[in-house]
């Protein structure tokens, strides 16, 4: 699949068979979308996000795991709980996911935000992930000129969800930004408009101020406990973070790895979804020696 054969999220998915339903997990109702057999594999999305950040990759990816790809709590159209979102109440959230589907020990794979939870969770549930994926995390370093622009664009964005500022915060996901769709704007635009999402992406948001997210901030105090082993998926156009972060982690994380896709801001599943089953895929099912995963890091 190349960058120019999406025509819609929709026509994504028809590629596979697959259900979208709600679970109950611990009293947040959750929706979740699965798809495929095979060793089972969590999707999380990133701030402000949804599920179907990773139409294009579910496919994909279904024909080798039992894909499972979810809206955090406070997210899409997952409850809205009125309560700050942090760091551990998004891990928390998570494992009450596997829980509510019987799933015991996962492969997980995070995307900025979901990439934060992703770490925060294999850190502090190692017995329930076995291989894990931080896909673009995103400003390891806090620096405050990122933490600033995904505040203000993604609060300005639901305040006043007029096309203009859904399309801008889109963009900034994207090195492409022709492939922000007016379908990617729509769907955006029903989440940003439910009932209480303000209050909820405010309750997000807290994690943009270093008051909340210095408890939870990178760090090798706890990102040295992560066991599972562990693939960094960067780019060379991330927005949030370069790759002297992914040193960073590199060293922090034990044993971890890099993949480096070329061509892609914030979202490789999606600007380049060929690459990024294959990494995923190469990484999560063990095959092959490290060296095949393309590091620009000595």
């Amino acid at each position: 699949m190349t960058t120019n054969d999406h025509v819609s999220i929709w026509g994504e998915l028809s590629r596979t068979d697959h259900h979208i339903r709600y679970v109950d997990a611990a009293g947040v109702n959750t929706r979740v979308l699965e798809a495929g057999s095979g060793p089972p594999l969590v999707l999380i999305h990133g701030t402000g996000g949804h599920l179907e950040a990773y139409a294009r990759n579910i496919a994909d990816l279904a024909r080798d795991f039992h894909v499972i790809a979810y809206d955090m709590v406070g997210h899409g159209w997952t409850d809205l709980p009125d309560k700050h979102y942090t760091i551990d109440v998004f891990a928390d959230h998570l494992i009450a996911v596997l829980d509510a589907l019987g799933l015991d020990r996962v492969l997980l794979s995070g995307e900025s935000l979901g990439a934060w939870v992703a770490a925060w969770a294999a850190a502090h549930n190692p017995d329930r992930i076995d291989r894990l994926v931080l896909n673009t995390p995103g400003n390891i370093t806090n620096k405050p000129d990122v933490l600033t622009r995904v505040r203000d664009s993604t609060l300005l964005a639901v305040q006043d969800p007029s096309k203009g500022n859904i399309r801008s915060r889109l963009e900034f996901l994207f090195y492409d930004t022709s492939m922000v769709t007016e379908e990617l704007i729509a769907l955006r635009t029903a989440v940003y408009t439910r009932p209480g999402f303000l209050t909820a992406i405010r309750n997000t948001l807290i994690l943009q101020d270093w008051q909340y997210r210095k408890d939870f901030a990178w760090d090798p105090s706890w990102t040295g406990k992560i066991i599972a082993p562990t693939l960094l998926l960067w780019t060379d156009h991330d927005p949030t973070g370069g790759l002297d972060e992914a040193d960073l982690l590199k060293q922090w994380i034990p044993g971890a790895d890099l993949h480096v896709i070329e061509g892609a801001g914030h979202w490789p599943q999606w600007e380049k979804p060929t690459e990024y089953g294959e990494v995923h895929r190469g990484f999560l099912l063990g095959e092959g020696p490290r060296s095949r995963l393309a590091s620009a890091i000595p």
